[in-house]
């Protein structure tokens, strides 16, 4: 199943589905539950708020839409603030899940403790950062990091592709990428530069993953990059550069991102749900989905699926989430 492009990458949340409960006569329709559920088989009704990683969107777009099928009473409202935009939200509560293409940092850690929002790390699917070029470059096939770094590294003043090897033809290099709130932006600067956040800032820096593939497919000597899934989406109009991280040119592949032979771009992706919002049944309903189907959600998502032990660690720390809000809730009460 492919996502609409437009509602992958919208800016403001997507409502995947409004679930209108009409006041109905006494004669014989159930009322809404106080519990959530809508009287009439238990199903939950309501709205999850997730918001963060425009990366993380489709996956959790996907995992919507599959749990809208057997619930159309929950609302799913997926934002794509970046990374860290969505961290900020969610650690002053405005969402019940947020997603992350990096783990959550410690100055976001700290603002979650100070307004007292518990949350559990859950990685969900894997991804391969890509280097792409446009469709029309036929002279570059592989980059070694070295060359990467060479390209992105603070203060780089390289603006054509002779640069970079001088097999190459004389060029003009343009740049696309993320901004500084993505956090692909953070893995790649920390992957190929060796610290997150080091680039150097002349290049056309977007949110919005679309523009970054306008970008590069209309111009000769145009790179960027993004996660893996964006390439599988527009692979008609780009080309994916294999890596040399040492060991030779590996593309990025299911394969090669689950074997690790990626390196260094292969990263795990994550969601992280607000334990207080367990209480909510529409919430742990979709958690609870979301985690149960982590392997289809991840193929129709072009994602890479969890291996059975990192499956196996995710129902663990489901757990240990849902050991948590019991714990929030005891003292609560």
């Amino acid at each position: 199943m492919n996502i609409p492009t437009s509602l992958r990458r919208a800016k403001t949340p997507v409502v995947l589905t409004a679930a209108v409960l009409l006041a109905v006569s006494a004669c014989g329709s159930a009322e809404a539950g106080s519990d959530g559920s809508d009287g009439e088989g238990g199903k939950p009704t309501g709205t999850v708020q997730v918001d963060g990683s425009s990366t993380v969107a489709p996956l959790s777009t996907v995992a919507a839409e599959l749990f809208r099928a057997e619930n159309p009473g929950v609302e799913v409202a997926v934002g794509t603030s970046g990374t860290g935009g969505g961290f900020e939200k969610f650690c002053h509560g405005e969402t019940d899940i947020s997603n992350a293409s990096r783990a959550i940092e410690d100055v976001e850690a700290s603002a979650c403790r100070l307004k007292g929002v518990e949350y559990q790390e859950l990685q969900v699917a894997g991804d391969g950062l890509s280097v792409v070029v446009s469709k029309d470059n036929d002279f570059v096939e592989c980059l070694t990091v070295d060359q990467l770094r060479m390209i992105w590294q603070p203060g780089s003043k390289i603006d054509n592709w002779n640069q970079v090897d001088a097999t190459f033809p004389d060029q003009k290099l343009e740049l696309f990428g993320p901004g500084t709130d993505s956090g692909t932006f953070d893995y790649f600067t920390g992957a190929v530069n060796g610290e997150e956040g080091a680039s150097r800032t002349d290049y056309a820096a977007n949110e919005d993953d679309d523009l970054i593939v306008r970008g590069v497919s209309g111009s000769v000597g145009g790179m960027g990059y993004f996660g893996h899934s964006y390439y599988e989406e527009n692979k008609d109009q780009l080309k994916a550069l294999a890596i040399d991280g040492g060991d030779g040119c590996v593309a990025p592949t299911v394969e090669a991102v689950q074997n690790g032979s990626y390196k260094p771009l292969a990263r795990p992706l994550f969601i992280y749900p607000r334990a207080s919002s367990l209480e909510k049944p529409e919430v742990a309903a979709f958690l609870d989905y979301y985690v149960e189907n982590n392997k289809r959600i991840a193929e129709k998502a072009n994602f890479v699926p969890l291996s059975a032990e990192q499956d196996a660690e995710l129902r663990k720390d489901l757990d240990a989430l849902k050991a948590k809000q019991a714990k929030q809730a005891k003292q609560e009460s």
